[in-house]
């Protein structure tokens, strides 16, 4: 198999390939979660009920980048374990298969979503904000091909260790939001609706660079030739097997905001929702060193299984884990000292004011849960890149929907503690439910080399 720079590295030392891969993952995740950001800042300047309605969508938004992130996390597995074993041919018609799936996944999921959009958000107690949660998820949602197949794509390229090619037009994405959101909110007198349009173009841009690349230009690793496919169900069953268990995961975390979000609700009312909403935003901006590495993991421990190097597996969990973790330390800290400072950015218009204190004590409370994050996102990232996902999915569920939601309710209704006692628990259920997950990666990796060595016995 021809090799480039980029699929030497990824082959290489998983230490260095971590390194290498996870800096431009965290850099553009980071431009991500900042566009969000941003988006509840001009949002807040609306007034706290425009916040809350973001607040109630952010879920379901949650879900379409999820099945973007899953199905790229599945085209990812399968072509690094492609290329681990030195199969081009295979590797590239896998490429192709992840890119059909990206299209169709889109078409489903914009028309479920448009559909039932207005029922859920009743659901999930948003009537009194309903109409703002509307004018803003209609938009998003009639776009959704723009935001889920990004993600897809830049997954093939991840998987060949095009790490910039993965990246560049996400960071692109997310400057044009951030460039029309004041635009098109207060210049154009959109309103919410502006932050919407402004949320869809950005990606739709960035997808058209990635086509220019691949149809275009045709100077990528993986050929998207079709002269060349070869349709085989098996390498959609692969894709999947990763993908949907992948994408489950971030509809289990968007279905714990939704619970969380309604607890809030009955517990404090709006306001909760609208602190929750804006604090959240920034302990997620705090977990990207973590998920970025763990993102990376998932091309490096592709490749290592599929070179049956089984110690590199070690090494990339292991690693992953200890970077992660550093990095989450400094990120707690800051975000503890730097909260009040944070929460302003929030509250600078006299309709949002009063969420200032509320804010920053939600910031110093829950910075906490980002040092859990690093056992988690690692265990998980490496168990989809060696085709596990299914055993993900079932970790990050028991860790967020059983744990999570079990000690926030007992916490927050049984001992009576309310808006704070929800918190411990997502605390606690959080932590725990990591340490499991960590646990069960280690003795994965034992089992694969204990495997491995019989065999070399034998």
């Amino acid at each position: 198999m021809e090799k480039n720079e980029n699929i030497e590295m990824i082959t290489g030392d998983p230490k260095k390939a971590i390194n290498k891969l996870s800096l431009p993952i965290i850099a553009s995740m980071f431009l991500i979660f900042a566009n969000n950001i941003i988006d509840s800042i001009w949002v807040a300047g609306l007034g706290p009920e425009p916040l809350a309605a973001l607040g109630y969508i952010t879920p379901l938004f949650l879900i379409i980048v999820g099945f973007g992130n899953g199905i790229g996390a599945g085209g990812n597995s399968l072509i690094s374990r492609y290329i681990g074993a030195q199969d081009k041919s295979s590797a590239n018609n896998a490429a192709i298969h992840n890119l059909i799936l990206s299209i169709i996944v889109s078409i489903v999921v914009s028309i479920i979503f448009i559909v039932f959009m207005k029922p859920l958000l009743n659901m999930m107690g948003a009537s009194s904000v309903l109409k703002y949660a509307m004018d803003y998820g209609i938009i998003v949602f009639a776009w959704t091909f723009a935001l889920l197949m990004p993600p897809i794509v830049g997954g093939a390229f991840r998987a060949e260790g095009d790490i910039k090619r993965a990246t560049i037009p996400i960071a692109i994405a997310a400057i044009i939001n951030m460039i029309l959101d004041p635009i098109l909110i207060y210049t154009l007198n959109m309103g919410i609706a502006g932050a919407a349009w402004a949320t869809a173009i950005g990606p739709f841009i960035s997808l058209l660079l990635m086509f220019y690349w691949i149809f275009v230009k045709r100077d990528t690793y993986l050929s998207y030739d079709f002269k060349d496919f070869t349709n085989d169900w098996v390498m959609y069953k692969d894709i999947l097997i990763v993908g949907i268990p992948a994408s489950l995961e971030q509809l289990v975390l968007s279905v714990l905001t939704i619970f969380v979000n309604y607890m809030l609700t009955v517990v404090s009312g709006p306001v909760a929702v609208a602190v929750y909403t804006a604090g959240w935003r920034i302990i997620n901006i705090g977990m990207l060193p973590a998920i970025g590495v763990g993102t990376a993991a998932i091309s490096v421990a592709g490749v290592a299984f599929g070179a049956k190097k089984y110690e590199n597996l070690r090494i990339t969990v292991r690693y992953a884990v200890k970077v992660a973790l550093i990095a989450s330390i400094i990120v707690c800290i800051i975000l503890n000292v730097f909260s009040n400072q944070i929460a302003f950015i929030f509250s600078y218009s006299k309709n949002s004011a009063q969420l200032e204190p509320l804010i920053a004590s939600f910031l110093q409370l829950m910075c906490l849960f980002i040092l859990y994050v690093p056992f988690g996102a690692s265990a998980g990232n490496v168990f989809q890149g060696v085709g596990k996902g299914i055993i993900s999915f079932i970790l990050t569920s028991f860790r967020e929907f059983i744990l999570v939601l079990i000690f926030a309710y007992l916490l927050g209704f049984v001992f009576n503690l309310g808006e704070f006692g929800i918190y411990c628990g997502m605390l606690l259920g959080g932590g725990i439910g990591s340490l499991i997950c960590y646990t069960c990666i280690e003795l994965y990796i034992n089992k694969l080399i204990r495997g491995k060595e019989d065999e070399i016995k034998a």
